[in-house]
């Protein structure tokens, strides 16, 4: 097996974005977040530093940022520094994303107490539905 590539500041911080939605669905805003951080630092973060942060442009954030982009996104500041339980959080991260999602959280609520059989069973269904939209997605 071959160990998971370490991924890179930027990319942390993209996957906070492209996982950690809005209870709509859409994403956030680089204004929403950077005036989350502004408020709860009292430091200069703007849209467009976040922006820079994201896209890799720049990649030497401040201590305080990292920890109040942690504190937006609830994740805990190790998410950003450690290679390994960033990893590890990265997988936690795309779960909470999800279970965010109401209507998600209500199904997995419910199938808690389903035994293996109904569980396999609502995961063929869940798989069936999938593709079927997929193939509607791409036009066929």
């Amino acid at each position: 097996m071959t160990e998971p590539r370490a991924t890179t500041l930027t990319d942390r911080i993209d996957r906070l974005f492209q996982v950690v939605r809005r209870p709509n669905g859409e994403q956030h805003s680089h204004e929403e977040v950077a005036r989350a951080c502004r408020e709860s630092t009292g430091e200069s973060f703007s849209a467009a530093y976040l922006w820079q942060l994201r896209t890799g442009r720049r990649d030497n954030p401040t201590k305080r940022h990292l920890e109040a982009l942690a504190a937006f996104f609830q994740v805990p500041p190790a998410y950003f520094f450690d290679d390994e339980q960033g990893r590890a959080l990265a997988e936690e991260v795309e779960l909470l994303g999800a279970l965010r999602n109401s209507a998600v959280r209500n199904l997995a609520l419910r199938a808690v107490t389903l035994s293996e059989e109904g569980l396999g069973t609502v995961t063929d269904i869940v798989e069936a539905i999938k593709r079927r939209e997929s193939k509607r997605d791409q036009g066929e």
